[in-house]
Parts: structure tokens; C-alpha cells; sequence
């Protein structure tokens, strides 16, 4: 304990934000598991076998050391040597859903690079048919600039894009206030 969810954990406490992250995690596999795509799970240190992301379902491996744009590119590289288009989702987001992941790989067909805008600045969802490695770079990753940096990058190195509907994270207790069930 202590790892996760630690901004929240500054003012609601450890044990608390654990059940915060439990739940959110919670939340995640059920939407996951209501789409009929491969799922990878990338682990942080070591692959849990016969957790709550069955291995039935999920195609589980260890992430890559470096920063969290490091390690979501070279998710990016490995899924795609393998799938025609990719999507990360984020696992603090409490209004993720079966239609908004639906949505992001739809609109692959006709876009370079998808991607879903938090309140806070940063994103939810980010989708691509080919690893552009640009976006990964230059980013203040857990600032309010993610978003903007990550569009310049897109644009920069020309590709075309599409803005989901911008939603909520949950990260501070501000946010937890929107979404109490996700406490329970």
C-alpha cells in the first residue's frame, strides 16, 4: 500500500484511496471486458497470473522502465507490431465506457491519433494505427500540460486527430466528490 492513487491519499488517506483504486480498477475491467478486442495489460513490476484481469482475457507482460511516455510508447510499439490500431485507457477514469472506447477505435479508420481530454489537462484515452514516437516527447507528464503539449505534437508532426468528449479523473478528493460511489 502507498503506491496508488497518492494524491488522493493526501487528504482522504491510504486505506481509503486503496478502496478509491479498487474500485476504479474495478470499473475499468468491467468496461474492458465489454468490448470483443485483444486486451494487453502492462504491469509494473511483474505480471500478476490469476488476478482480477483474468488471464483468459488480458494479454499480460511487465511495462517498460522510464517515464510514464516512455513506457506508453513502447506499449504503443509492442501492440502495434501485433494489431492493426491501439488504444490506452487510463484506469482513473470513472466515466470511461464500452461507447467511448467504441467511439476512439471508430474513429481510428479516418484519423491518425485519437485522444480523450481530462478536466485537469491531461487525457484519458489516447489511440494510434502507427507508434508516432513524437508524442511522447518534450510532455510534462502529471502537469495540466499533457493534453496541450501532446496536441502540438500531433500537429507538429502532422497528423490528423480527433478530440473525444472531455471527462473528469480522479486524482483529488475534489474530484472523488463527483463521483462518491466510486468511495463505497
Amino acid at each position: 500500500m502507498g503506491k496508488c492513487k497518492t494524491r488522493l491519499a493526501a487528504s482522504i488517506g491510504k486505506e481509503n484511496a486503496l478502496k478509491v483504486y479498487i474500485n476504479l480498477l474495478t470499473h475499468t475491467e468491467k468496461v474492458s471486458q465489454s468490448i470483443a478486442i485483444s486486451r494487453y495489460l502492462f504491469y509494473d513490476t511483474e505480471v500478476q497470473k490469476n488476478d482480477m484481469w483474468s488471464d483468459d482475457y488480458y494479454i499480460k507482460s511487465v511495462q517498460s522502465h522510464g517515464n510514464l511516455g516512455h513506457r506508453m510508447s513502447t506499449a504503443f510499439k509492442s501492440v502495434l507490431t501485433m494489431e492493426s490500431k491501439a488504444v490506452i485507457i487510463g484506469s482513473d477514469c470513472p466515466q470511461m465506457s464500452k461507447t467511448v472506447i467504441d467511439q476512439a477505435l471508430l474513429e481510428l479508420d479516418n484519423h491518425d491519433v485519437v485522444i480523450g481530454p481530462t478536466f485537469d489537462g491531461g487525457y484519458y484515452l489516447l489511440g494510434m494505427k502507427v507508434h508516432h514516437k513524437a508524442l511522447f516527447h518534450n510532455i510534462e507528464w502529471s502537469s495540466q500540460h499533457v493534453y496541450s503539449s501532446t496536441i502540438k505534437a500531433i500537429k507538429d508532426s502532422g497528423l490528423s486527430y480527433f478530440a473525444l468528449d472531455k471527462m473528469h479523473d480522479l486524482d483529488y478528493k475534489e474530484d472523488l466528490d463527483r463521483f462518491p460511489i466510486f468511495m463505497a
